[in-house]
């Protein structure tokens, strides 16, 4: 098994959905899964720290787990069968260690509540895992800044070819 953290969630472009991913400690190899929109909004919450009035429910599973007298000790990704990603919570409670199956997504926002390792089978880096292009290392390299000074550059671009008198009197 592999640990790994969350490097980025970005948006598709083509439809709600968003990706996750996931980058090995030890490497620059990392693993895109793609979850939903409230997933996505559940782990982001979490790792920016929002204080949301009511728990959500992978705040509630926690609490859950926490009242009943168990501890999240880490979860894994540990399969991809026919392009679904399975992943399983990892419970020590008493004296034993409970297994239970869930999606990834919902997975990866407990292990930020519960602050536990995410770890994945080598199996599945070996079949899912990427590395990123080396445009884009080099381009991280250089700070972020020159990165994002590149898409104001095409956005400013955009805005420049907009006509707004062309917007006047639209309602």
């Amino acid at each position: 098994m592999i640990e790994v953290v969350i490097d980025s969630i970005r948006i598709s472009l083509v439809s709600q959905h968003r990706i996750v991913l996931l980058k090995e400690i030890d490497s620059d190899r990392q693993l895109p899964i793609w979850i939903g929109p409230c997933e996505a909004d559940a782990i982001t919450i979490e790792l920016q720290d929002v204080k949301v009035a009511r728990p959500l429910t992978a705040d509630l599973v926690n609490l859950v787990t926490k009242e009943l007298g168990g501890e999240i000790s880490h979860v894994l990704i540990r399969e991809l069968t026919d392009s679904v990603f399975h992943a399983s919570l990892f419970i020590d409670i008493g004296d034993g260690n409970r297994e239970i199956d869930c999606r990834p997504s919902d997975a990866i926002a407990l292990a930020v509540r519960a602050k536990v390792p995410i770890l994945v089978n080598e199996a599945v880096l070996e079949e899912a895992g990427v590395h990123p292009e080396p445009d884009l290392i080099q381009e991280a390299e250089a700070g972020e800044d020159d990165a994002d000074v590149g898409n104001l550059d095409a956005f400013s671009d955009f805005l420049d070819t907009l006509d707004f008198e062309d917007f006047e009197g639209d309602s």
